[in-house]
């Protein structure tokens, strides 16, 4: 399976970042360089590849500034295995938590099932046969010209042997099943109730503290009893088993070492790991003891894992030697350079993202594809509200925002959430019965629900 690596320009990924991300251009441009730059690679000749190692990015900028979404973005688009964890999550070895060779455990198991959706659907086309060669087998008991005197519990799955059946009747019953299959096609048995096989694994997953630290890890014995799966039957229309037997028929046929194999080469090859709060394990000089006791243990331990070192997990081993490590921090009370030497010498790049302007909140609810006004026109519609935002009213909506932030807290985009919700709580509430039909967001509407909230920031806590 080759891998899926874009050949998008630079210029073409930070426009494709441009359709959900306001401003930051600085990180898009990093992150932009860091994905061709693996297209590069894998055109190198094979002995070559070994060499060149991802340059690792470290984010820089207060909370709510686009630094998780930026790097979600460019995995969707690379189609590559993405996960994010917070540095806070783990403890240096030797204390009860997380260690960091946990994050790589989970890139290989979301490798894992990237892989095993993209077999899937590869193997689609060929299970949809031979589901529907399954489904004509359990609604034939049912058939009421079904010639066979047969109980439907008994006849699932399986029919009398060819041997026990004479040629004229042979015909008959592929007549039948052709019969059937065009039934079944254009709908007529969607209601028929059938006894679907179903199997349930019986193999647990345990909690179980190992040499590698706390993982999750399933009992594989061939002979244990927790092993032993069960096979049962459930009640399903026809309409609704039909998909269910082509995945069943689809995951049948991947061969699951060979899923694995291609999971860590995915892991390995494409991943990412966004790493956020790495501010937080960054400890200042005059600080050592408390609660900051384990902070360079976290590092130090992150160093073999961001540099290139080999970890086990349930699917193998993989080599970390060219996943890419994007680290995010707000360094609020911190500084990069707090972080231990050899942890800054594997963060090469640096990125500084600026805090967001009333500006920057107006394009944010306007212009990305899942703008939150966007999101909330589509949820009321399906109540059949049709909400409609002023340019205006948006205008207020990011003003109050910035003030709110100004005055308490600055979380970035992040207020907009608050906002918006607290501006439509009635809305969304009266929305199935008593709300009208057309809603009409005006700057008066906001000033009338959010000004009091805005105005008393300084006199009592708020909810925004």
């Amino acid at each position: 399976m080759p891998l899926p690596i874009e050949n998008l320009t630079p210029t073409q990924i930070v426009a494709e970042l441009e359709k959900y991300i306001v401003g930051q251009e600085a990180a898009k441009k990093a992150v932009a360089v860091a994905l061709r730059n693996r297209y590069r690679r894998q055109q190198l000749p094979e002995s070559e590849r070994a060499e060149i190692t991802p340059k690792n990015i470290l984010m820089i900028g207060p909370t709510g500034v686009g630094k998780t979404e930026i790097a979600r973005r460019l995995a969707q688009l690379a189609r590559a295995p993405f996960v994010k964890v917070e540095a806070t999550k783990f403890t240096e070895v030797g204390y009860v938590g997380r260690d960091v060779d946990s994050m790589i455990r989970d890139l290989a198991a979301t490798a894992v099932r990237l892989v095993e959706k993209e077999m899937i659907e590869e193997a689609r086309p060929k299970a949809k046969e031979a589901a529907m060669e399954r489904l004509i087998d359990m609604v034939e008991p049912y058939d009421p010209m079904s010639e066979d005197e047969v109980s439907p519990f008994g006849l699932i799955g399986h029919h009398v042997t060819e041997v026990q059946e004479p040629a004229v009747q042979r015909e008959t019953r592929e007549e039948r099943r052709t019969r059937l299959r065009k039934e079944i096609k254009e709908g007529k048995h969607d209601e028929l109730f059938i006894d679907v096989e179903a199997e349930e694994q019986g193999s647990p997953f345990l909690q179980v503290f190992s040499n590698q630290g706390l993982e999750e890890m399933g009992l594989d014995f061939n002979n244990s009893p927790f092993n032993k799966s069960k096979r049962v039957y459930r009640k399903a229309k026809v309409k609704d088993a039909l998909p269910f037997l082509e995945e069943n028929e689809a995951r049948a046929a991947i061969d699951q070492h060979t899923l694995h194999q291609e999971g860590l080469k995915r892991a390995e090859q494409t991943g990412i790991i966004f790493l956020d709060e790495i501010d937080k394990v960054a400890m200042p000089a005059t600080k050592g003891a408390g609660p900051d006791v384990s902070r360079e243990g976290v590092q130090r331990d992150l160093l073999p894992v961001i540099e290139g070192s080999t970890v086990q997990t349930k699917f193998g081993p993989i080599n970390t030697d060219h996943i890419l490590f994007i680290c995010a921090g707000a360094f609020h009370q911190s500084e990069p350079s707090d972080l231990i030497p050899e942890l800054q010498g594997r963060l090469p790049i640096r990125v500084h993202l600026d805090p967001l302007t009333e500006e920057d909140f107006c394009r944010i609810l306007r212009e990305p594809r899942n703008a939150l006004t966007k999101q909330y026109e589509k949820l009321l519609a399906v109540e059949g509200v049709t909400v409609t935002f002023e340019d205006s009213a948006l205008d207020e909506i990011a003003h109050m925002a910035a003030e709110v932030n100004t005055k308490t807290e600055d979380i970035g985009a992040r207020r907009l959430h608050t906002m918006v919700e607290k501006l439509l709580e009635e809305l969304l509430f009266d929305a199935p019965e008593r709300a009208p039909k057309h809603v009409t967001i005006d700057p008066g509407y906001v000033r009338k629900v959010l000004a009091p909230l805005v105005k008393n920031m300084g006199t009592s806590r708020s909810s925004l």
